[in-house]
């Protein structure tokens, strides 16, 4: 029979498990519901009814299951399309529409992969990441450093330093 040590590092043992496996929080819309409005949310979301609205889900992902279907505008981290979602979308990472999804509506994001099979109408804008606009912002400012130290402007050197700017 186990001693009372063994039963409580066993006992810390599958809690120290259950913490290691820690699910992912989600919430789920299942196939049969119908949502009119607004959703939002503080945890992935994953939609295999139908939302009517806008859905509005910042810093996480939102998924449109195979059954799913969306009229909405949606704003999340990631989005990841397997059903038909007719809105715009605004994604602070990706938007990745699988074979089987379709999205009719405008894309703003800064990753985007679209599957073979996948149908997209609308336009796409694709952002450069905050990083790389930070590095460039960087540079731009150590090019402008030498030209306070060369000769004074001329006429040329404000149209080089529009366009660099404007870059």
């Amino acid at each position: 029979m186990p001693s009372d040590s063994q039963k409580s590092q066993a006992s810390s043992n599958s809690n120290q498990a259950k913490t290691a496996s820690v699910p992912v929080e989600q919430a789920t819309i299942g196939r049969s519901l119908v949502i009119k409005g607004e959703v939002s949310g503080t945890e992935s979301l994953f939609i295999g009814g139908r939302i009517e609205g806008t859905v509005n889900f910042a810093g996480h992902r939102v998924t449109i299951g195979d059954n799913g279907s969306v009229a909405a505008n949606i704003s999340a981290r990631e989005v990841v399309i397997l059903g038909n979602v007719q809105g715009n979308i605004q994604s602070t990472d990706r938007l990745d529409i699988r074979s089987q999804g379709s999205l009719t509506g405008d894309v703003v994001t800064q990753r985007i992969s679209v599957e073979d099979g996948a149908i997209l109408i609308g336009s796409v804008q694709v952002r450069a990441a905050e990083q790389r606009t930070e590095r460039s912002q960087q540079a731009k400012g150590k090019q402008a450093e030498p030209a306070k130290l060369a000769k004074p402007a001329t006429t040329e050197q404000p149209k080089a330093a529009a366009a660099v700017a404007g870059a």
